[in-house]
C-alpha cells in the first residue's frame, strides 16, 4: 500500500507543480483559459496568483520529500510527509469546492490524486 500511496502522492505533486507553473508564470497567458480570467482580472491578480502558486509548489515538495524518504527506508518519516503534503492538498480542494461552487470541477481535479493518496496512506498505516 505504501508504494501505491507514493505513486498517488507523486501524481498529486506533479499536478501541483503544474498548477505552480500556471499560477506563478503563465497567469496572464496560458492560465487565463484554464482559470477563465479576463486579461484585466489576470493582470490585477498577478501578484496574488504568483504567491499562491508557490503554496502549491511547497505542498508538492513536501509530498515528494515523503516519497523520497519512504523510498530510502525512512517509512515513518515518508508517511508523515506524504500525509502532510497530500492532506493539505486535499483540504485546499475541499475548501475550494465549499466556497466556490463554480469551481467544483477544478476542485475535484485538484483533489482526486491527494484523496487517493491519503486513503492509501491510512490503509498502509493500519
Amino acid at each position: 500500500m505504501l508504494i501505491a500511496a507514493a505513486v498517488f502522492a507523486s501524481l498529486a505533486a506533479a499536478l501541483h507543480v503544474f498548477i505552480w507553473y500556471l499560477e506563478s508564470f503563465a497567469w496572464t497567458g496560458r492560465a487565463r483559459a484554464v482559470f477563465g480570467t479576463t486579461p484585466e482580472d489576470a493582470e490585477a491578480t498577478k501578484e496574488m496568483a504568483f504567491n499562491q502558486g508557490f503554496y502549491n509548489l511547497f505542498l508538492a515538495l513536501i509530498a515528494l520529500a515523503g516519497v523520497v524518504a519512504a523510498g530510502v527506508g525512512a517509512a515513518s518519516v515518508g508517511v508523515a510527509l506524504m500525509a502532510a503534503g497530500t492532506g493539505s492538498m486535499l483540504a485546499a480542494a475541499l475548501l475550494l469546492a465549499a466556497t466556490s461552487p463554480d469551481k467544483r470541477s477544478a476542485a475535484v481535479k485538484q483533489g482526486a490524486f491527494p484523496l487517493v493518496a491519503v486513503v492509501l496512506l491510512l490503509i498502509a498505516a493500519l
